[in-house]
This record gives C-alpha cells, structure tokens and sequence, in this order.
C-alpha cells in the first residue's frame, strides 16, 4: 500500500514538473498594428501556442489596441511598444551594441520564440533583434510580411502561418484557420459593462440593437455615411434599436450637421475606450461596418456582423467570426454616392 502511494506522489510530482516546464516555454509576438491586425494575428497565435506547446503568449504592442486581448483570447500577457526602446534595434548592425546588463536584454530574456512584424527579413532590425534575443539564452526569431503579395488568394491568417512554417524550419502540420472561430470571448463583467452604457441611453431591452460603425483607417474603405442612416431608419422603423458609434476621427471627420442627421435616426455614442466598445458589442444582436479594426472585433466575438469592403481584398482580409457576410463594392462612387442596392441587401441580410 506505502509503494502504491509513492508511486502516486511520483506521478503527480512529474505531472507537476511537466506542467512547469511547460508554462515555462514562452512565446512573443512584435505586432504595432491597430485594432484589425491585432485581431488577425490571434489564429497565428494560437498556432504557435498548440504547435510549439508553448504555455504562454506575450504580445508587444500599442497596448490601446491589445489592452482587451488577455483574458478574452489566447494572449496571456500584453506589453507596451511605447514604453520599450525598440528604436535601437534600427541602428546599423556594425554600430549596435549592448552594455553589460543592457534592459533591452531583459525584454527579451524570457523567450523561446519571438515573432516579430516590425523590420524586414535580413535588416538591420533583425539581425539586431536576433542578437539581443540570444544574449541571455537560445531564441528562435522571425519575421513575417504583414501584406501578402498581389497574387495571394487565401486569407491573410494562411499567409502568416504558412511565412511561420516556412521560417520555422519544423516539420510542423499547418492547420486551416476556420473563418467561424470566435477569437474573442467577452466576459460577464463585459456584458455588464454593456448594459450599463445602454441603460444611460434609455435603451429598451425589449427590443434587439444593432451596432453600427461607420468609420475606417483608411479614406477609401468609407462607405458613404447615408448608405448607414438609410439602415438605421428602416431598421428603426420595424422596432429595431440601433446605436452609432462614433470615435475621435468621425466626430472630426463629420460636420455637426451630418452628426445631427445621426442623432435624427438613432442614438449616438462616442469617444468610449476600446473595453467600452467590446461591452457594447457583446450587447448587441447585429453589427455593420466599414473594412476597420471594431468590425474585425464585432465579428472576433461572434456577433452577426456585416462587413463593407471597398477596394481591399476581401478574400484576404474578411473579418474572422461565425456569422460575417462581406458586401464588396469596389465602384469608383463607392465614398462618393449613397447605393440603394447595397441598402438593400445589408437590410436583407439583417432582417433574416
């Protein structure tokens, strides 16, 4: 009976060990995107993780845009871009160097593998990275392509993951990313944070509420603002809530006006944190936006999400989520003029 219970001790000691040893192999990924490319680069790190048997993944960026990922998503830890001296690594590789007990060791002193979407293969930055990387133990670097080339006609998530294997130099087995993954899971203090902003806009729980978004990054992916209150109004009109939001960028991009003929059709909020819009988000029955970083966060948390591409891609840089229908428009008039026909269908498929 004493032996039987040694050897059970044993195992578990081992099983221990093997768990720490384990939680020990970290992995870090350099990502200074936005919101969106944040968002896409998480099936690359769920792929490092299951692939390489990695217990934790830290990712290095603008921690306005990676602030909500740990915790919701397969991120454990996130570390800021702009409080790291990464500007040094840009130095001439023949004038880079490092003090004894240099911090720029220290970033990276606890990696197995870093990934890295800052620099470009053979450059300065690189080279410089896989020095310091190595100072204080074996590191694994590489750097990925943020931008697949012109004739690249899988997703962007492939991309990065095939870049991955490639680099690796591992007989790993790539794993299709599924484009009905929810990447991001909000938790009950989300959805309470939620419901505490539609409360403070007299939001009747009775009814469902669609989100809508009508920014974007780049000038070109806007679709024409009345194409969203031409939804809003007739979604209003058969008891459906809707809420604009409305960021930094559209309040100065719009003229009081236009932000009047918003608050005309439904209700309006703006300036909320990242955290804020994933609360509201987790909230909401539908969502519809431009090709930008919230809609790859709606669709990240598995809300039905419409997505209006103009120009880019749409093939390549879908939103990833369970129920995303992308309406690609890539007319010259696409920011210019109002389209009843895409009224129509985005009222279609949101009425379904």
């Amino acid at each position: 009976m004493l032996m039987r219970v040694n050897d059970d001790i044993l195992d578990l000691l081992r099983e221990k060990v093997a768990q720490a040893a384990l939680e020990a192999q970290r992995g870090l990924i350099l990502q200074p995107g936005a919101i969106g490319d944040c968002v896409l680069t998480l099936p690359l790190a769920q792929f490092m993780k299951d692939s390489l048997q990695l217990g934790v993944i830290d990712i290095l960026g603008h921690t306005e845009y990676i602030g909500i990922l740990p915790g919701r998503t397969c991120i454990d830890v996130i570390r800021s871009i702009d409080l790291t001296d990464l500007h040094r690594l840009f130095l001439k590789t023949k004038t880079f160097d490092l003090a004894d007990r240099d911090p720029l060791i220290n970033v990276f002193a606890d990696y197995a593998w870093i990934v890295t979407f800052l620099g470009e293969p053979n450059s300065n930055f690189e080279q410089n990275l896989i020095f310091t990387a190595n100072c204080s133990h074996s590191t694994e670097v590489i750097t990925l392509s943020m931008k697949p080339p012109k004739d690249f006609g899988q997703h962007l998530t492939e991309f990065y993951t095939q870049q991955f294997i490639d680099q690796s130099g591992l007989s790993l087995e790539h794993k299709t990313v599924r484009s009905d993954d929810i990447l991001i899971r909000a938790s009950q203090a989300d959805r309470d944070r939620g419901q505490e902003l539609l409360k403070e806009t007299g939001f009747d729980f009775s009814k469902e509420l669609i989100v809508i978004q009508p920014g974007s990054g780049g000038s070109n992916k806007r679709c024409h603002l009345d194409n969203f209150l031409a939804i809003a109004k007739e979604s209003g009109a058969r008891g459906i809530e809707v809420i604009f939001l409305l960021g930094p960028s559209e309040l100065d991009r719009f003229s009081k006006a236009r932000i009047k003929d918003i608050n005309s059709v439904a209700r309006c909020l703006t300036d909320l944190s990242l955290t804020q819009v994933l609360g509201l988000l987790s909230c909401a029955d539908g969502f519809v936006g431009n090709d930008s970083g919230i809609t790859h966060l709606a669709a990240g948390l598995g809300i039905k999400t419409l997505a209006i591409f103009g120009p880019t891609n749409s093939a390549a840089y879908k939103p990833i989520g369970p129920v995303v229908t992308v309406f690609a428009n890539s007319s010259k008039t696409f920011t210019k003029k109002p389209s009843r026909t895409l009224q129509q269908k985005l009222l279609a498929a949101l009425l379904e």
